[in-house]
């Protein structure tokens, strides 16, 4: 149980000096990681939610690759690969005498099982098109052949990522509660709603090995509370924490406040399938009828850079689109009226529980209220949120949501896909985009789908997060940039 503090209380706690000189903290051998959401099962090839992969990748499960803090690419399971001059070919030579935590060997038909199985018909995996594109085959026991479809400079970063994961098969179908993989820790105990603990695995055959023998994940969506995790020293770090703490915690010498990039994107979802939003002119309206700079401010603080499309300043091919649907309530009427709308328009928002959903979406719901738009707000449970608005029927008109995978433009060219946006010129263009290896004219295609986004206001495209981590002065190995959520345990420790 968290102890709620009060103010007077927390100001004090921040300015006692610590229990312990920071040379004692060496000796340390366990942390307490706080992460907002609980993940719905520990297996990251059965569903969506980023929170699998924050608990597991590179710590129970391991990938070909590895994304590292800084964005580059560097082996893990695989030693080494190469690519064939038309760039549709990987050859990967596999790390030898690794095993699984069951003890199976951790080869060629392993990597095998995991692609097929993600690529197949009865696959959840949310990247299935990557490796439905995808033939495996195996020359050896250390040596792994992929053919790809299509030319996809991508492919080493996407097999980094938790989606990609190599799965042991006699163990595949239970890994959601018994997770078993190749990684340096193992699931020692899962308490739902509270906490996850993870603990070292001594058979670990991986190049270094982790400094820290026991990591516990606490859930702790309440802004306040996670602040008084941190400041009675009940949690040690707080990776992607909410934006609102981060000022009582900056000059504290206690702590150190880490600032970093994202590839995340965090938009208002707009059902494109329910009327009147399949009207160009009505989704046009909605954008119009939302300030940008206010949402950021409300939703995360100013933590934030504005973004025009479903893509973020420094990735490759990003031209800025902010200039598409500026705020402007008179043009926002205007549309209603061309698109022949009459108000109040109802329409229903629902809304997951993170802090920038719930607190944006009071944003917009004042926003909208001015141009005639009534919404109407459901707040739901994350597990609610993956069932019935990202899958099943899709029962919303809005939501509030952080795209957090750096390559998934593709999910625009899937008519089913939540948002139901579909333009068969977008989806041409991706198609160029997949298939063309000259960088230059890569980067071309890439803008000009960001432009078609933008012109067709698929969704309501607001800011890239500004990702924010406190933790204990004496924490190491923390990531500053966020290339992808995930918390890589085995680099950390005391010092």
């Amino acid at each position: 149980m968290i102890k709620r503090r009060t103010l007077i209380q927390s100001a004090a706690a921040a300015s006692l000096p610590l229990a312990m000189p920071a040379f004692a903290q060496k000796g340390k051998d366990s942390i307490v990681i706080a992460m907002q959401l609980e993940p719905p099962g520990l297996d990251p090839t059965a569903g969506a939610a980023s929170a699998i992969g924050e608990v597991t990748l590179y710590n129970v499960y391991e990938t070909l690759t590895k994304i590292n803090g800084d964005g580059k690419v560097t082996p893990l399971l695989a030693e080494s690969w190469e690519v064939s001059p038309d760039l549709k070919t990987y050859t990967f030579k596999l790390r030898k005498g690794v095993k699984f935590q069951n003890g199976e060997p951790f080869n060629a038909q392993a990597v095998k099982f995991s692609f097929d199985r993600a690529g197949g018909d009865k696959s959840t995996n949310k990247d299935k098109r990557t490796f439905a594109n995808l033939t495996t085959k195996v020359v050896d026991d250390e040596t792994v052949v992929l053919l790809n479809k299509e030319i996809d400079p991508d492919l080493p970063f996407l097999l980094g990522q938790a989606t990609a994961i190599i799965v042991e098969p006699k163990s595949a179908d239970t890994n959601a509660t018994k997770p078993v993989g190749t990684g340096p820790y193992k699931l020692d105990n899962w308490v739902k709603g509270s906490s996850c603990v993870l603990t070292k695995w001594d058979a670990y055959k991986g190049a270094s090995q982790p400094k820290l023998r026991r990591v516990t994940f606490r859930f702790i969506s309440d802004p306040s509370a996670s602040a008084a995790a941190l400041l009675s020293g009940d949690v040690d770090a707080f990776p992607r924490c909410q934006t609102r703490i981060v000022a009582q915690f900056k000059g504290n010498a206690q702590f150190q406040v880490l600032l970093g990039g994202s590839r995340a994107k965090t938009i208002i979802s707009i059902n494109n399938k329910h009327k009147p939003l399949d009207d160009v002119r009505v989704r046009r309206a909605l954008l119009a009828a939302i300030d940008r700079k206010g949402f950021i401010e409300a939703a995360a603080d100013g933590f934030g850079t504005p973004i025009g499309s479903h893509y973020v300043p420094g990735a490759e091919g990003f031209v800025d689109t902010t200039g598409f649907n500026t705020y402007d309530v008179d043009k926002a009427k205007k549309l209603l009226a061309e698109a022949g709308v009459k108000t109040p328009l109802e329409l229903t928002m629902t809304l997951p529980p993170p802090p920038y959903a719930r607190q944006g979406g009071e944003f917009v719901v004042a926003q909208l209220a001015k141009v005639g738009i009534t919404v109407k707000v459901q707040n739901v449970e994350w597990a609610q949120w993956l069932s019935n608005t990202y899958g099943g029927p899709h029962n919303y008109d809005l939501t509030i949501v952080s795209h957090v995978e750096p390559f998934d433009l593709g999910n625009y060219t899937k008519p089913d896909y939540y948002w139901g946006y579909s333009n068969p010129k977008f989806s041409a263009v991706y198609d160029k985009i997949k298939s063309t290896g000259n960088a230059k004219e890569r980067a071309a295609l890439l803008g000009e789908a960001q432009r078609i986004l933008a012109q067709d206001a698929a969704n309501g495209f607001m800011y890239q997060p500004t990702f924010a981590t406190v933790a204990k002065k004496e924490v190491k190995g923390l990531w500053k940039d966020m290339p992808i959520s995930a918390n890589d345990v085995s680099a950390l420790s005391w010092g």
